[in-house]
């Protein structure tokens, strides 16, 4: 990676999962804006020449590669995180999905969305929670899908449970860590603007905010429960999805 890491003593660190997709970019961006160191945590290797570029500008930002899945990420993680300090914001945001009638959902595709969408950010926060310190802030992304979705039942079942999740936590970590969620709806990334033009504009008729979201909007939502404005909120689900939670 290119750009000296240097980080100032006392800069608040946050860990943000599934960092390189436009959500995670954007996340990412918001941390910076707040002053806060930031650990990008991805799959794709890509992650490293992302981390690159932010550190060239001058931000506070490295990056580890791993997958979630294996159950010693959250050590290999902390000791990525150890080149920034120590954390005190965790956003669990990565996710997969591998739509398919329920008849017809493999077994492995069940397994590895409940991995990556559930049982990871699981083994995560478990891991880094007891050590965030008074007033740290873990933010589980969940979804407006996680109230129901045609032909995703696994996706719905890892997304409502990590709302349940979030919620048993924030009762665990109470007072010292809290724990809520953001429920994002459908939002303006490669995989929304790769769709048939017919098919988003359906979606799209199905929001009373008439638009999708854009990721920084997602990514404001974070910051605001990752912040003091926020300090008196956890074990909450905040939907971020323009009404769509409301409409039949």
């Amino acid at each position: 990676m290119s750009g000296p890491l240097d980080v100032r003593e006392g800069t608040p660190l946050t860990i943000v999962t599934g960092a390189s997709g436009a959500i995670g970019r954007a996340i990412t961006a918001e941390r910076i804006r707040a002053g806060h160191a930031v650990l990008l945590v991805d799959v794709a290797p890509q992650v490293i020449d992302h981390a690159a570029a932010l550190r060239a500008s001058g931000a506070a930002v490295a990056a580890c590669v791993t997958d979630l899945t294996d159950p010693g990420a959250a050590a290999v993680i902390l000791a990525a995180a150890e080149a920034l300090g120590s954390p005190t914001v965790l956003v669990n945001n990565a996710g997969i999905t591998r739509d398919g009638r329920l008849l017809k959902l493999s077994a492995d595709d069940f397994a590895a969305v409940i991995g990556v969408n559930l049982l990871a950010p699981m083994r995560l926060a478990e891991a880094i929670a007891p050590r965030l310190p008074d007033g740290g802030s873990v933010i589980n992304i969940s979804s407006r899908a996680a109230l129901g979705n045609f032909g995703q039942a696994n996706y719905v079942a890892a997304k409502s449970a990590l709302v349940g999740a979030t919620r048993a936590y924030a009762l665990r970590w109470a007072p010292r860590v809290r724990v809520n969620a953001v429920a994002p709806g459908l939002v303006n990334t490669a995989m929304t603007q790769a769709m048939p033009p017919e098919v988003l504009d359906k979606l799209v008729g199905r929001i009373p905010a008439a638009r999708a979201a854009d990721p920084a909007e997602i990514a404001e939502t974070v910051g605001f429960l990752a912040s003091s404005r926020a300090s008196y909120t956890t074990g909450q689900v905040l939907f971020a999805c323009g009404g769509r939670s409301l409409a039949a």
